[in-house]
């Protein structure tokens, strides 16, 4: 007999009072600035990983004030290492928005947080149910599992019909008082417990009343989302080098705001190594006539492979090759506080290194 909405919630509090995490950074103080922060950084990202990434964005940001008027090179400094770095700009965006049109502070409603630049209906629920005990359900990724498990909703759950089902769950089974700890547990609970592989039945406490459970379902719930075909892309990368002696520098270029990397700092990228040799003699300066390939970098994206095969060229810029807003050099041993992807760090610092 599966369960109804109240005894899964009396259950579920009744876990967490004794299992549940309670001393998570952004649980001291729970302010809608600190969980906002906190729950975007634990979108796609595990607790474990984002909790030092935590510490330092505070320290660095305490207030929406402050990361709005940060530098975006420096908002992407602290968030290297994270990816999905779509997420600190639009943190920094949005803290913008509540600055120049909230006060700088978070709205009350649902319906005006969601329309913040970033933030979804569950991001939303989540900031205002954690910080401030109002009554609104989410639904992320953990919180999918429980309750697709749980009461056995079956289906693709990214399909607007399952979403529709799971939504209308998650609201049934809200509970107006004790709405932070709900919310907290519930993904507690998916964190923990009811993970994707493996989940710990034997000490859950839905374990009695679990569709999944009691049917040996539970590798088949959630449904599985329709699989897309995976792509791969494949460029040059070029590394310009300057200098000698522990004094090189690499030119970068700001990646555009959207796509690949948006905002980072990257060397550039070329079709071939012709491309790129061509683009070096025009932009930057003459290469040596030697030139040295370095391991390829893979990296997986999402929906897509990428090789990038670096070129390390050393060259004399000309005279007229300079800083600006979309161009910089990036002086290995004493290097600028700007953002960049976690690949191309690791690779500069292997050349530190060399």
């Amino acid at each position: 007999m599966s369960l109804a909405p109240e005894q899964f919630t009396a259950r579920l509090l009744e876990w967490f009072a004794v299992h549940g995490r309670h001393n998570l950074p952004w649980q001291q103080n729970p302010t809608p600035y600190r969980v906002w922060v906190s729950e975007v950084m634990l979108q796609q990202t595990q607790v474990a990983t984002v909790m030092p990434y935590y510490e330092r964005f505070m320290a660095r940001f305490p207030d929406v004030g402050s990361l709005a008027a940060a530098p975006l090179d420096e908002v992407l400094h602290l968030w290297t290492g994270l990816g999905y770095y779509a997420r600190a700009r639009n943190l920094r965006a949005c803290a913008q928005v509540l600055v120049a049109h909230h006060g700088g502070e978070f709205p009350h409603s649902v319906e005006a947080v969601t329309e913040l630049p970033g933030i979804g209906r569950s991001t939303a629920g989540a900031i205002l149910a954690l910080s401030r005990g109002v009554r609104q359900p989410i639904l992320d990724g953990n919180v999918k599992r429980v309750l697709a498990r749980v009461f056995g909703i079956e289906g693709d759950p990214a399909s607007a019909a399952v979403m529709a089902t799971l939504w209308a769950q998650s609201e049934a089974c809200t509970p107006t008082l004790n709405v932070g700890a709900y919310t907290q547990a519930i993904m507690d609970l998916g964190a923990t417990v009811c993970s994707r592989s493996n989940p710990a039945c034997t000490v859950c406490p839905m374990s009695e009343g679990c569709v999944a459970a009691l049917k040996g379902r539970q590798a088949e719930l959630p449904g599985k989302k329709q699989k897309r075909l995976r792509g791969s892309r494949e460029a040059t990368l070029l590394i310009a080098e300057t200098g000698s002696n522990g004094s090189v520098a690499v030119l970068v270029e700001r990646r555009p705001p959207s796509g690949l990397w948006g905002g980072l700092w990257s060397p550039p990228q070329f079709e071939s190594e012709f491309a790129a040799l061509d683009w070096c003699r025009r932009e930057v300066g003459e290469p040596a006539n030697r030139y040295e390939k370095l391991a390829p970098i893979h990296h997986a994206f999402t929906h897509f492979d990428l090789r990038l095969n670096p070129l390390v060229v050393k060259c004399k810029p000309h005279e007229e090759v300079r800083e600006g807003d979309d161009r910089l050099w990036y002086r290995l041993g004493d290097p600028p506080r700007v953002g960049l992807p976690q690949p191309i760090m690791k690779l500069f610092e292997r050349l530190r290194g060399s």
